[in-house]
Formats: structure tokens, sequence, C-alpha cells
């Protein structure tokens, strides 16, 4: 069953074509992989899920629900995180009050001053913050400023604040970009952990190792329209993804 519904997405800037009748459907609790050269849209399309962009025309629906013209602060109110390519954290903060905070926003549906207020009042927050801090393996370090945290543990103190709001649908924008191998591969097995959650995710990433590693299923974009869909063992022999995606080489 589709837990994500996108049909005949089009957005234009000015006279470039960013995305073109983008059909894609998500399946409840896969792992759903784009994947696609750069400037393919990739990024814009997944701008529409998350209202940071609003479609020229068509349809994307999450769990029956229209999130075209809906506000970002709403859209995450009805299920849907994100991960962003360059860490959104507080910086000057613990990793702990990072946690805590999407939680209280999340319940007051914007990030207001009285979460400050209600801190000491809701402990089960805290201890939630505290065991989902463990469970990305950061517990020892929740008391740290974030600013000190290498790009790794960035990436993890931000899938911890997501998994706090109890997402069903997890969107991930290249989650191991500027890894070392090492992180790649404890990011992997973290995003599997996660799996076990029954979490919905959708992955952008140019790792294909990443991409092969997690995806159930793959959909291809190229100048801003989906080229080929399928399970990753189609998509490695898939010509037209060889051609458009690495100019013929294999993946």
């Amino acid at each position: 069953m589709a837990i994500l519904e996108v049909s005949n997405v089009n957005k234009n800037f000015g006279g470039l074509r960013a995305l073109y009748e983008v059909n894609l459907n998500v399946d409840e609790g896969a792992v759903h992989a784009i994947i696609g050269p750069n400037g393919a849209g990739k990024s814009t399309l997944l701008n529409c899920f998350v209202g940071r962009l609003t479609p020229d025309s068509g349809s994307v629906m999450f769990n029956g629900t229209s999130l075209v013209g809906i506000k970002p602060h709403e859209i995450n109110q009805t299920g849907v995180a994100r991960v962003f390519q360059t860490p959104e954290i507080f910086e000057d903060l613990s990793l702990l009050d990072n946690v805590m905070i999407p939680a209280f926003a999340k319940a007051d549906g914007a990030f207001r001053l009285n979460a400050w207020r209600r801190v000491d009042k809701r402990k089960d927050v805290q201890e939630e913050a505290e065991h989902i801090l463990e469970d990305v393996g950061l517990a020892e370090q929740r008391h740290v400023i974030c600013s000190s945290l290498s790009r790794g543990d960035k990436r993890r103190l931000e899938l911890a604040m997501c998994l706090i709001q109890h997402p069903k649908l997890l969107l991930l924008d290249e989650p191991t970009a500027g890894m070392s191998r090492a992180d790649t591969n404890n990011t992997i097995d973290l995003l599997k952990k996660i799996g076990e959650r029954g979490i919905t995710k959708i992955v952008i990433e140019h790792d294909m190792h990443v991409v092969f590693s997690l995806a159930s299923k793959i959909s291809v974009l190229a100048q801003g329209t989906v080229i080929a869909e399928g399970a990753p063992d189609d998509i490695k022999g898939d010509p037209k993804v060889q051609e458009a995606y690495l100019g013929g080489a294999h993946l």
C-alpha cells in the first residue's frame, strides 16, 4: 500500500524545467531511493514533499492527505520528517536539548518559547530523548555542546531529532555526504536499525554503496523526470540508467 503518491508533478523556475510529469508511489514501510545525476531534480522533488516548494501542477498525497500548499510545520505534524544535506541543528545547545526541542515544537505546532518552561514538567520527553540518543550511539555525549561534534555525529543527532517526532515518513537528503567510509557504514547500520521501527524512508543519495545496501525500490531521475524504476538488481542492469547516471558505465 502506497503511503506517498506523487502524480504528474511539474516545477519550473523561470525558463528552467526542474521537474516534468513526475510520478512516484512509495510503499508503506519501504526504503525507496531516488537517484540521478547532479541537477536531475532530486532535491527539488524532496522540497515539494515538505512544503519548501509548491509544484506548479500535479499532486502529492501522503496517507490520503494533500501536501500541496500546506506549510512545512503542518506537513511535519502529519508525520513527515526530513534530514537535510547540511545538518540543521542548534550548534550552541547540548545534544539533549537539540533532541527535546522538536518534541515540544511538534506538540505546539511551531518553535515557541513556552517549550523551555515545559522542560522540567516533561520528564517523559527527556527520558525518551535520552533513549533515542542511546539508540543512535550518542548517549555519552548528551550534555556536549553540538558545535564540537564531527559531521558524522551531527548527522546522527539530526536523525535523533527526527525520531523523537515519531514520523511515519522519513526523508533523507544525502545522509552520508562528506562522511568517511567507516562513518558511512555506521550510518547504514543505523538506518537499518531504524527500519525496525516500521518507518517508511525515502533516501536521496549519490553513494551507490549506500543505495544498494538500503533500498528495496529505486526511482531514477534524469532531467527532471523519472526514467526508470524498480528493484535494485533491475536498476543496476538498466542501460538507460547507466547512460543517464554514469555515461554508460556500470553501476
